[in-house]
């Protein structure tokens, strides 16, 4: 068992390696808890991108993780760089003993997430991986029902993400659309989604995929499928494609047992379309209010999420997804890259 010190009586001071994309829903997160956090410096090795980052924050600039953590007072770091370079620079983090927040995917490769988890036990620091879309209040009703067993015996499970990049969103940056800093539609665009299959139903048993590069000029695949069985005997299907016309149009997952039935849609999980159990409980009530209207695929659960870590590094929770979870999410794509590469049916757990 791990022991680590609670911060108590000052505010949590953070630093954000890249300031990208993602980087400003991490802004956001944190300006929403203002009493609790501190933004104390920033990094990226864009310039532009870093004087807009510290233009927004008023936090210290550097172009170097190296010379940050050399002069940072953070007590966590938030990796928000391209995901083939997480594991190397949780590693670094760690080694500094701060504790290290990474978004996803955690890493590219199988045993780049295992480096990363034991380098965060070794240094006896957290290591949270950012699963914000679980926060989602329409996912949240979804567990509890799973939890509390309204379904029954799951039967089949269906899991579509039909969203659109075009080539110039994957010109915009060199590393976007390879195998060593991205990874594919599968591994980057619905790695939230694959995270849902264990998280939502269970542990799974085998999948079996194939993945196509159909339309864009890129190293990855921006199409895949996928057929899944879970160890409770349930099926379904993963069906996901970056090449939707004209634009972004469904997010969904689609659960089928013994005693409900729920389809969860819109653009990303955003809404509750259908929800029918055999027995009715207090929370069905909740459903009108759950749905939510969302123009950005990444959801609303940043800020909820960092109210997790805020109550983890103060001792009063335990991290709601942590490295070994990330691990999970990790070990379903890898095995579903594996099966469209070597064209069989990969059983899990992979070898450690």
């Amino acid at each position: 068992m791990y022991h680590y010190a609670s911060i108590t009586g000052r505010k949590i001071r953070l630093a954000l390696i890249g300031c990208g994309r993602i980087a400003s829903n991490h802004f956001g997160a944190i300006e929403s808890h203002p009493d609790h956090l501190e933004l104390v410096d920033v990094c990226d090795v864009d310039a532009s991108a870093l004087d807009a980052a510290v233009a927004r924050t008023q936090a210290t600039g550097h172009q170097s993780l190296t010379r940050l953590l050399e002069t940072t007072t953070a007590d966590l770091v938030i990796l928000t760089t391209p995901s083939g370079l997480h594991p190397d620079q949780a590693i670094q983090v760690a080694q500094s003993g701060r504790h290290v927040i990474t978004e996803k995917p955690m890493a590219t490769r199988w045993h780049d997430g295992v480096r990363m988890v034991k380098a965060c036990d070794d240094a006896n620091v957290r290591l949270f991986v950012v699963k914000q879309n679980r926060r989602n209040a329409t996912l949240q009703l979804l567990k509890h029902a799973v939890e509390q067993g309204r379904f029954g015996k799951i039967y089949s499970v269906a899991m579509n993400v039909f969203w659109t990049r075009p080539q110039a969103y994957y010109d915009s940056a060199s590393w976007r659309g390879t195998w060593e800093f991205d990874g594919g539609a599968f591994m980057n665009q619905a790695s939230h989604y694959i995270d849902l299959l264990d998280w939502m139903v269970g542990p799974v048993e085998s999948v079996m995929a194939y993945t196509a590069t159909l339309a864009r000029d890129i190293e990855v695949e921006d199409s895949g499928v996928a057929a899944v069985r879970w160890r409770s005997g349930a099926m379904g299907t993963v069906n996901v494609t970056m090449l939707t016309y004209p634009k972004n149009m469904e997010g969904s997952i689609t659960i089928l047992g013994e005693k409900g039935t729920v389809r969860i849609g819109g653009v990303a999980v955003n809404e509750i379309q259908h929800w029918e159990f055999a027995d009715t409980r207090p929370e069905d009530a909740e459903i009108g209010n759950s749905s939510y209207q969302t123009t950005s695929v990444y959801g609303l659960g940043h800020p909820l999420y960092y109210r997790n870590v805020i109550e983890t590094l103060r001792g009063e929770a335990e991290p709601e997804t942590d490295g070994r979870q990330g691990l999970k999410t990790l070990e379903l794509l890898i095995a579903m890259y594996l099966s469209a590469r070597d064209g069989r049916r990969v059983a899990l757990p992979l070898d450690y």
